[in-house]
């Protein structure tokens, strides 16, 4: 298995691994979260491709991408509350269902920490339903 930041011919099957956490949102939670995989949905990994504050990883197993995540870096201000945070976010993350119990989300996360450490960030959160 292997990491790797997300190339444009990857979207597709990004997506196709978003759509498996949509239904599993969506079957859970139905007062929450919309049936179906809309074109917004769709089109959001599209939209922050380029975006240099977000980073899509995918990891591949027998060169099949089984696995991906989304990650975002978020800037917040000071606030009467709060200090200044500056962190990572795991904004998405997916592991095929047909893959899954096999070592590809520590592979992700793993990554994902190095990456962390190595771009600054003393702090990642995961930000899950």
């Amino acid at each position: 298995m292997s990491v790797r930041f997300a190339k444009a011919e990857d979207l597709d099957r990004i997506n196709e691994l978003r759509k498996q956490v949509n239904d599993l949102h969506s079957e859970a939670l139905p007062a929450i979260f919309k049936k179906g995989f809309p074109e917004e949905l769709r089109d959001y990994v599209f939209a922050i491709f380029g975006d240099p504050l977000k980073k899509i990883l995918v990891c591949e197993r027998d060169d099949a991408i089984c696995g991906m995540a989304i990650l975002n870096h978020i800037t917040r201000p000071s606030t009467p509350f709060m200090h200044e945070r500056d962190f990572l976010d795991i904004d998405e993350f997916c592991v095929d269902e047909a893959c899954r119990r096999q070592g590809v989300a520590s592979e992700l996360i793993d990554f994902i920490s190095d990456y962390a450490k190595s771009q600054g960030f003393d702090r990642i959160e995961l930000n899950m339903w």
